[in-house]
């Protein structure tokens, strides 16, 4: 008896000490074969931050499509590895229908999900969203990307995987001080701030941004390349004016120093305005030159516009309909639609991304890497400039033997170490800060300038990426942000992208299709199983008892 006691006494206490080893020893294993559950070390790091409560709301509680409870399983997963990482990681479930209206107000549009139940084909309402608050800050949380894809199932999954990217990118945003700075180029007759609006402001939330003119290049050049060389990242979005040889060294001495730089340069002059006035427009090569100094760092716009079958619509006036004009959309190739095929972080997940007027661009051989991030469709073509461009066009049927040279590059990240274009050459003003090569470095270079311009609605700026017409959301704003955050990520935020998940899901036709076998399979299997077992326990004890 008392040797029974000693040894329930030893396994409670062998119990309470594993208990209390757990409470001050916490470790989670992740089995799964794509480590969904592993958390990278940029999220991590910027968990670490967090030195109060940030509470996160997340609006998927209630009735919703059955697929799309997965979507909610993973979300809630996920949060509880962050708490894992930090406990002040607060989070709560919330029934969205209870606040609807609020919600809307907030910003936090519902979505449409297609729901199909016993061969029926319905629509669901949801809010797939969630909210963080920390030290008075707000961020809103979009769970279901917003991308083009060939079914709802794999919007699913394309949101399961950016859940790790979605919050860290969220708790980046109301944690962090910003410290990197942005200069907006001016002085070369590059876009009025009207249309930069949507996509700067978007930008604030990240970076500190200030406008920079290169005028002043001419009476102080050292000092105004002094004053350019303390920003982390320069964007020249479309100009169209010449570059003077003193503003090209200094945007070279800028690079060589180890500047960050986001092109978006128009070779060919052609507006749609002027286009819609008259019917027909001329569109004509500019002189910006910018040529040889792209040369050095390895790439060549060339002076073409780019058609592509895969394009976007203008609308134009149809007739009349009573007293009032008839409005059409039509399919206009100068304006090619962009879907990104690659894996680069830059491009994953982003809706197809709509340029106005494009160029095309040669990649040089050099010891830069280049990686394409945005080339035209199979079926499109590229033709010389200057040419005459008419809106007669649109009622000719396109050729396929017109529209076959293949894949043609219009953006392009470079990396390595830039070589400055003026390595051999007179330099154009002494500089204590001269370089003819730099370090490791990266810019990209966009052969469109219109890709980071908002449209405007009675004078007042719109979404970058929305039509003004037909309201559709295209990826402009998500695939430049991507960008300016690959080209000063230096904590690797934007990797997370990347981040892929094999989900398994029902095949719906062949479940309705034989529903009725298992549902008897599940219903008479185990009354079987259990009569079997009762058979054969019956016998034995009657055996056995004889």
């Amino acid at each position: 008896m008392k040797n029974n006691l000693g040894k329930t006494a030893i396994l409670i206490l062998i119990l309470i000490a594993i208990n209390f080893m757990a409470s001050k020893f916490y470790k989670r294993f992740d089995l799964t074969k794509d480590k969904r559950y592993t958390l990278s070390e940029t999220t991590e790091t910027i968990l670490e931050v967090l030195e109060e409560n940030a509470i996160v709301k997340v609006y998927l509680e209630g009735d919703f499509p059955a697929e799309f409870k997965r979507l909610q399983i993973e979300t809630r997963q996920h949060l509880e590895e962050l708490t894992a990482i930090n406990k002040h990681i607060k989070f709560r479930f919330i029934d969205p229908l209870e606040q609807a209206e609020e919600l809307i107000k907030q910003g936090l549009q519902p979505s449409r999900l297609s729901v199909q139940e016993d061969g029926k084909l319905s629509e669901a309402i949801v809010f797939p969203w969630a909210t963080i608050t920390y030290k008075g800050k707000t961020e809103n949380i979009s769970l279901l990307t917003d991308v083009s894809v060939e079914n709802q199932e794999q919007q699913l999954q394309n949101s399961i995987e950016n859940l790790e990217f979605a919050f860290s990118d969220a708790i980046h945003k109301v944690s962090f001080e910003k410290k990197q700075t942005i200069a907006i180029l001016k002085g070369n007759g590059e876009l009025d701030d009207i249309y930069l609006v949507s996509f700067l402001s978007q930008l604030s939330q990240y970076y500190k941004l200030a406008p920079f003119t290169l005028d002043s290049v001419s009476l102080h050049p050292q000092k105004t390349l002094e004053q350019l060389s303390a920003y982390d990242l320069t964007i020249i979005a479309k100009p169209t004016e010449e570059f003077t040889e003193e503003e090209k060294f200094t945007v070279d001495q800028f690079i060589t120093n180890g500047g960050k730089s986001l092109w978006l340069i128009d070779n060919v002059t052609a507006e749609l305005d002027s286009l819609m006035q008259s019917g027909q427009s001329l569109a004509f090569n500019k002189n910006l030159n910018l040529t040889d100094l792209l040369f050095s760092y390895g790439i060549r716009i060339n002076y073409n516009l780019i058609k592509d079958a895969y394009s976007s619509t203008i609308r134009l006036a149809d007739g009349n309909t009573g007293n009032k004009t008839k409005f059409n959309d039509y399919i206009w190739h100068y304006h090619p639609l962009i879907t990104s095929k690659n894996k680069h972080p830059i491009t994953k997940n982003v809706a197809p991304v709509n340029l106005r007027f494009a160029n095309t661009i040669d990649t040089l051989k050099n010891k830069i890497k280049k990686s394409v991030l945005l080339q035209s469709s199979e079926f499109s073509k590229a033709i010389g400039t200057p040419v005459i461009i008419s809106l007669e066009d649109i009622s000719k049927k396109p050729e396929k033997k017109d529209y076959n040279k293949g894949n043609q590059i219009l953006g392009v990240l470079l990396e390595g170490e830039f070589k400055s274009a003026y390595a051999n050459r007179v330099k154009p003003f002494e500089t204590p800060l001269l370089k003819d090569k730099s370090e490791s470095n990266k810019m990209v270079v966009i052969a469109d300038g219109d890709i980071i311009a908002n449209e405007l609605i009675k004078g007042k700026p719109i979404d970058l990426g929305v039509d003004k017409y037909t309201s559709v959301r295209y990826g402009n704003a998500d695939f430049l942000m991507n960008t300016i955050n690959y080209l000063l990520d230096d904590s690797g935020l934007l990797q997370l992208r990347s981040k892929t998940i094999q989900l398994h899901y029902l095949d719906k036709e062949k479940a309705y299709a034989e529903r009725t076998f298992w549902q008897l399979v599940n219903i008479v299997v185990p009354l079987v199983i259990l009569a079997l077992f009762g058979l054969i326990f019956t016998f034995l004890r009657k055996k056995k008892y004889s």
